[in-house]
């Protein structure tokens, strides 16, 4: 009679964590931040078809990395729980926090039980009625959720990019300027991204029942334009307006 062979627990969930780890690691990352007027999601993805950030609900975007047929059937699942949900009761009792356990709970069943985990990272977003209100749930591949504080970074080089945008995160600033700092804490010292390298979209809560959109690459190419820089008038043109107004206050005394 032959032995089984036998794998310690502790070591399958290790082995399953890095390889979902490494999986994610080659994916691409992405950057959510809350600004003055809603959520803004930021992800470095040149397709125009295949989104990573996408509209689940009224309110709610999903953003994802990692293996894309993998985070988009996690889409399509929520949109289609949202949408169960939302007719059966009502609207308003569709949030994100409740979607975001469903996800968690799947997620980690997968991994517990399945042969392969899913190599994937997933934001769900929800807009509030206030500022203070914006809720940002990151769902990693063991199901793990965290309840994020005004940023969020999924992929694998989080670490660095939430220190380079956390050193001037506000939760007042403007679009441009979230906008300005998620590109450039996503681009990297020898590589700058441009519009072309990028897919954005925000939830806007002066955008109706539908916060959703999606700012296309000429308003994306528009907001990233560095202001003109302000010409200020030669040292003569200068001291030819200070002698000019010398002279009128000495008219006037």
């Amino acid at each position: 009679m032959t032995m089984p062979f036998y794998v310690a627990p502790e070591q399958v969930m290790k082995d399953r964590a890095e390889y979902a780890q490494k999986g994610i690691a080659r994916g691409r990352s992405l950057v959510a931040t809350v600004y003055a007027g809603g959520i803004l999601m930021v992800a470095e993805n040149p397709s125009r078809s295949l989104h990573k950030v996408s509209e689940i609900y009224d309110r709610i975007a999903f953003a994802g990395v990692g293996r894309y047929n993998e985070f988009d059937q996690l889409r399509v699942a929520g949109v289609r729980h949202a949408d169960t949900k939302g007719y059966a009761f009502s609207r308003e009792d569709v949030d994100a926090r409740s979607l975001a356990n469903v996800y968690a709970q799947f997620l980690g069943q997968v991994f517990t039980h399945e042969m392969k985990p899913l190599e994937v990272e997933i934001l769900v977003a929800e807009l509030g009625a206030e500022p203070d209100r914006d809720q940002l749930y990151h769902i990693a591949y063991e199901g793990t959720i965290t309840d994020e504080d005004g940023v969020a970074v999924l992929g694998g080089e989080a670490d660095t990019i939430l220190e380079r945008i956390r050193t001037n995160a506000r939760r007042d600033w403007t679009l441009d300027e979230a906008l300005v700092a998620a590109v450039g804490a996503l681009s990297e010292p020898d590589r700058a991204l441009g519009p072309d390298d990028l897919e954005v979209a925000v939830l806007e809560r002066g955008n109706g029942r539908r916060a959703f959109r999606r700012i296309d690459r000429a308003e994306l190419a528009r907001r990233l334009e560095p202001p003109p820089p302000v010409r200020r008038p030669s040292r003569r043109r200068q001291a030819a307006q200070e002698a000019d107004s010398g002279e009128a206050e000495g008219q006037e005394d």
